[in-house]
């Protein structure tokens, strides 16, 4: 029986544009290939490099861009965040049925933009019991530890934890360790349907 959910932020709540990124960054004529991009981000989102850092290096390859164009690039790939999906959080949170926490992949800049542009975000982070962002624990999905460390903080048990995300490479890391889970597909699945198209989880 399900006790506990673990929710994805991206594309699970507030809608992304992945593709993005590297679209705003070649318009700037940057030098960077996808994968140079992936790999800063990969260090950025465990917190092993500073904002300022991150803008430093994705300034030597993109010489012509200020910096003010590479922070408005590099958050192009953030959306809206629907109302309903914080008041189906909100209905969860409210039956007292189940312990809820939320485990994203991020980085500092993202958060702040966040911050400043999504109105209902601290009603949101007020939902969970914990939250947990890569740049804070130091390390980020797929990484089996993180999903254990979760497991261990709050003395869960693995097969009474649903985890949802929209990368099949976390459910499947996550499944490894006992956790139910569901890889929901953007544009294809909707997390306030959970109760309705993922009921067999229960």
């Amino acid at each position: 029986m399900i006790k506990n959910i673990v929710f994805d932020f991206g594309d699970i709540f507030i809608n992304l544009d992945k593709p993005s990124i590297l679209r705003e960054f070649q318009k700037l004529e940057t030098t960077a290939s996808a994968n140079e991009i992936v790999s800063l981000n990969e260090v950025y989102e465990i917190g092993d490099l500073s904002t300022e850092n991150f803008i430093y290096e994705i300034k030597q390859l993109t010489p012509k861009a200020t910096e003010t164009q590479i922070i408005d690039a590099w958050n192009s790939i953030l959306k809206d965040f629907p109302i309903r999906r914080l008041e189906f959080l909100k209905a969860i949170v409210d039956s007292n049925q189940y312990r809820v926490f939320l485990l994203s992949n991020t980085n500092d800049l993202h958060i702040e933009w966040i911050k400043e542009n999504i109105p209902h975000f601290e009603e949101f982070k007020d939902c969970f019991e914990q939250f947990y962002l890569t740049q804070e624990v130091g390390m980020r999905k797929p990484n089996p530890a993180i999903f254990q460390l979760v497991l261990d903080m709050n003395n869960l048990v693995a097969e009474e934890t649903l985890f949802i995300d929209d990368t099949k490479e976390n459910t499947d890391s996550a499944a490894s360790l006992g956790y139910k889970t569901w890889n929901l597909i953007p544009g294809k699945d909707e997390v306030t349907e959970l109760f309705t198209t993922k009921k067999d989880l229960f």
